[in-house]
């Protein structure tokens, strides 16, 4: 992402805390073009990027870390699979035990059902999220490598702006 939008997106998260006038007056202008949501988010697996998408373009892209099994898709609870298909991203937390962190909707109804079809079950609670809160390994062990349960993670400067740049039902294609 281009310094000047990484700029705006952090002025903006101080502007809604600050809650001034003078915040009020600059979010009806530069601000509320930056801010318009993507249209979809593209996850490549193999090269572990993550894209966001606006009018045929990408608005941005960051380095992610998936599961610790990342090859494939996932069939099942406990697999360490991160998800392939077209989902949603649903509820953001955040609460979460990680930096921010947004639902993907796996499993949906061809997840069920082919690990039903195995006597398993599919898991679930597959988030876009940043670092842990309470980390058990230095920094650069989550940034240099696949860590998460299934998951997709994200650098807490990246998550911030995914969170700022994605809406509730926003699209969310997951690719080998």
């Amino acid at each position: 992402m281009h310094l000047s939008i990484r700029v705006l997106l952090h002025a903006v998260v101080l502007l809604m805390l600050c809650r001034t006038a003078a915040a009020d007056a600059l979010a009806g202008s530069a601000l509320a073009v930056a801010l318009r949501p993507a249209e979809r988010v593209v996850v490549h697996k193999a090269v572990r990027r993550m894209e966001l998408w606006r009018d045929g373009a990408v608005i941005a892209s960051y380095r992610v870390s998936l599961g610790l099994n990342a090859l494939g898709h996932k069939q099942r609870e406990g697999d360490l699979r991160t998800p392939e298909g077209s989902y949603r991203l649903t509820r953001r937390n955040a609460r979460s035990d990680f930096f921010l962190s947004i639902q993907v909707s796996y499993p949906d109804a061809n997840d069920i059902a082919a690990a039903r079809r195995n006597g398993w079950s599919p898991g679930g609670l597959i988030m876009v999220h940043g670092l842990p809160n309470v980390p058990r390994q230095p920094v650069g062990y989550y940034r240099e490598r696949d860590w998460t349960d299934g998951c997709i993670a994200l650098a807490n400067d990246d998550m911030l702006e995914f969170w700022l740049l994605t809406g509730s039902d926003t699209p969310i294609e997951i690719r080998p």
